[in-house]
């Protein structure tokens, strides 16, 4: 091959990138979220100056793969890693309305909603039976619209966005159901990273339902105390559920270890993360300090894992650019 038309060894190996290293940012962005309801607010924006790279990066290969490979973006968008777009964008957005920066979290939330229909219609047409973690990623893009919607809704004082993040918060948890009967059970004991997300996905609706709860205690009337109890009421029920969900994924990796890295680790770390930020905001929304202490805990955990996988991700990449550099000489 002539130098005119070999590609560069980094162009070669992002060419290489799975749709689900998105899960990159998404767990870096709720570990900036996490880090800052636990009031680490130097490490949250160390955290968040991360994701916001690694976000601008993914956006700008999803652009140049619309424009340039049409074909090749049908197919990824395909796959169920394509929802991390979405969720990604919509954690971001969290964040950023969470620091006061209004004008850019609504902008992102009009463009994770533009994109949802669209990705969740062509994951959806691909699932099967017997499937890996990533199915649960439809009920994270969608809830992600939620947390994002009841988020903005309380900064902003904004009813109807409280009331709009209402349908993704339910349909969401219909998502998940849908996605529990086609998840393949023998992931705990086998998944490369991403059966995690079979909680991560519980976590992300539970925090849903805390932000929706806290909108409405901005002295918005959005909803009278009878649906104001079953929000409660279902929001600690899935907190529960994730917790139970984390017991139970944390003995498999026991029983059955997987230290290798794989860049599914990141759909690892970012339950671990949303685990720690739902239960910090279950505990401030429904009155319940004492999961304060387990919030923490699980926060450094999700950081632990965090400075876990980034080092692994590190060492695979330089390994990968090695490799791409000898295929390309």
């Amino acid at each position: 091959m002539s130098s005119g038309t070999c590609p560069s060894p980094l162009r070669a190996w992002w060419a290489r990138r799975q749709p689900a290293a998105g899960a990159a940012v998404m767990a870096t962005g709720i570990v900036s979220v996490g880090l800052h309801l636990a009031g680490h607010e130097v490490l949250s924006r160390i955290a968040l100056v991360l994701a916001c790279a690694a976000w601008l990066t993914l956006a700008a290969n999803f652009v140049r793969l619309l424009l340039v490979e049409r074909v090749q973006w049908v197919t990824r968008a395909g796959t169920p890693g394509a929802l991390t777009a979405v969720a990604a964008t919509t954690v971001l957005g969290t964040r950023f309305s969470l620091l006061g920066w209004s004008p850019a979290a609504a902008a992102l939330l009009a463009l994770a909603a533009l994109l949802w229909p669209g990705l969740l219609l062509l994951v959806v047409r691909h699932w099967g039976r017997r499937m890996p973690g990533a199915v649960f990623l439809g009920c994270v893009a969608t809830e992600g619209l939620a947390v994002l919607g009841a988020t903005l809704s309380a900064a902003t004082s904004t009813a109807w966005l409280a009331h709009a993040a209402l349908v993704p918060f339910w349909l969401g948890i219909v998502l998940y159901l849908i996605a529990l009967f086609r998840f393949d059970l023998r992931q705990v004991a086998r998944g490369a990273g991403d059966h995690w997300v079979a909680g991560g996905a519980l976590a992300i609706s539970a925090l849903a339902g805390s932000k929706l709860l806290a909108a409405a205690g901005t002295g918005m009337y959005l909803w009278n105390n009878d649906d104001n109890a079953v929000l409660h009421d279902l929001t600690v029920f899935l907190l529960a559920l994730d917790l139970a969900w984390c017991v139970v994924l944390l003995v498999a990796e026991i029983v059955w270890p997987r230290v290798r890295y794989d860049v599914r680790r990141w759909s690892t770390v970012f339950p671990l993360g949303m685990t720690a930020a739902a239960t910090l905001s279950v505990a401030a929304a429904v009155g319940a300090p004492w999961l304060d202490g387990p919030g923490q805990a699980l926060l450094w955990v999700a950081v632990t894992a965090w400075l876990a996988v980034a080092a692994g991700a590190v060492v695979a990449a330089r390994a990968e650019l090695r490799s791409v550099r000898t295929d390309t000489a």
